[in-house]
Formats: structure tokens, C-alpha cells, sequence
């Protein structure tokens, strides 16, 4: 996978070198460009932004540098083009999933009140967001992005089964986890975790789970239980089928 990422702060990257990411990078498993939007700016102070039309507080991202600079990394227009906006879709695991499954991505961040509707409209495939709240600039929020991605490029994990029994996935909270000491503080490891015995260890897990989200995210749960209904109207179906 390729993912490029337009920004005018490219600085902030360099925790991109550290952890899984940094070794996905290093193994080539996945490239990672980072643009900076100033280097495509016509204005001979590299200058990216401007007074907004209409009025109001703070500054708006021009068109132009970000137009060019979009079609520079992208001409053929091969990539999934995304704008980091609070005004966009908020970030779940099925989105990452999909997102994942791309060859190429193309990351925009703006900055200050956001960019040029302009830019949006004509070179911006989707938008997309991290969470209902406003950062300085959508730099943060694209780590957040490649991070997530990451767990699902082949070979970056250490196990494949992470990413199908984390959080999220079912859609569940993940299950609380323990590893040694066996007493901690005076605090046991659940029993049935050192049982050996699978299918009471897959069960505990699901219980905590379910117990789990429910207290912590109710929304999910719906979805849970709206996901599991539809399974079971359609293994009805097919049993009267045969």
C-alpha cells in the first residue's frame, strides 16, 4: 500500500518511525509519502492561506497549492482521496477495514478553518473525521489513520488472529485480558482462563464482552444484537430451504 499525505507541518511525522508503523516501514510493507503543500504554492512567500469570503474568525487554506500538489502525487488519479475534516464521516473499524483494502491513499490535512470548498469539490474523493471535536489541523487525525490501517497490512501484526478478535470487530468492546504473574496484588487471573478447556475460555470472553459494552457502549450493542438477529433470520431460511 501506498499512502501519500499532504500537509504544511510536515515536522509532525516523525512518530511515524517508531512502533509497528515504523517497522511496516522499515520491511517495506507498506510506503508512506510525506508532502508538504507549501512546496506547491505559487505565491513567492509560499504562503497556503487567506482571509475567508463572507468574513469571520481566522484564516482558509487556498486552492491552489493544494490543487497542484494533489494532482503532482496523483495525477492518474489512482488514489483514494480523502480530506481529514470534522465535517466528514467518523472513523470505524469498517471504514478502516475498506480503507485498507485500497492500493493507494492520499491523505489531506488542512489547517486553521479548513480549505477552499473548491479543492473539496473537485479533487476529494470522501471526508472523513476521528471524532465529534476540532484539532489545529487534520495531521493528528491521519496518523490516527495509518496507525489503524497498519494492524490490517499482512505481515505487520506478529498475529493475524489480532485483528479479528480486538475491539470492535464483532461489533464488541474487546474482553479484558491478563497475562503472569497468575496473583497480582492479591488479584487472581479468572480460572477458567488457565483452564485449558476452549470453548469455556471463548465463552467467558463473549460474556465479558457483551457485559462490557453494554455498560460502555450501548450503541454498539444495538448493532450486536440487529447483526445477530439478521444471522439467525437467515439460518432459519435456510434450513427451510432444505
Amino acid at each position: 500500500m501506498k499512502i501519500s499525505v499532504l500537509t504544511i507541518f510536515p515536522e509532525m511525522y516523525s512518530p511515524l518511525k517508531e512502533s509497528l508503523v515504523g517497522k511496516a516501514l522499515e520491511k517495506g510493507l507498506v510506503r508512506v509519502d510525506i508532502v508538504n503543500i507549501r512546496d506547491y504554492s505559487a505565491n513567492k512567500h509560499k504562503k497556503t492561506d487567506d482571509y475567508p469570503f463572507g468574513g469571520g474568525a481566522g484564516m482558509v487554506m487556498t486552492p491552489q497549492p493544494i490543487h497542484d500538489a494533489i494532482n503532482a502525487v496523483d495525477p492518474e488519479r489512482k488514489a483514494l482521496r480523502i480530506y481529514m475534516s470534522p465535517k466528514g464521516k467518523t472513523l470505524d473499524q469498517e471504514t478502516v477495514v475498506r480503507l485498507a483494502s485500497a492500493d493507494e491513499l492520499l491523505l489531506l490535512n488542512g489547517a486553521y478553518e479548513g480549505v477552499d470548498q473548491r479543492v473539496i469539490d473537485l479533487d476529494i474523493d470522501e471526508e472523513l473525521s476521528i471524532g465529534d471535536y476540532v484539532l489545529t489541523s487534520g495531521d493528528l487525525a491521519s496518523m490516527v489513520v495509518i496507525d489503524a490501517l497498519m494492524r490490517y497490512i499482512p505481515g505487520v501484526l506478529g498475529s493475524e488472529e489480532s485483528t479479528s478478535e480486538e475491539s470492535f470487530s464483532e461489533p464488541l468492546l474487546e474482553y479484558p485480558q491478563y497475562t503472569r504473574p497468575q496473583n497480582f496484588m492479591g488479584l487472581e487471573v479468572p480460572e477458567v482462563l488457565i483452564s485449558g478447556h476452549h470453548a469455556q475460555i471463548a465463552a467467558w470472553r463473549l460474556k465479558e464482552s457483551i457485559k462490557l459494552t453494554e455498560q460502555r457502549r450501548p450503541d454498539l450493542i444495538e448493532k450486536y444484537n440487529r447483526i445477530n438477529e439478521t444471522k439467525e433470520i437467515n439460518k432459519n431460511n435456510k434450513n427451510k430451504e432444505k
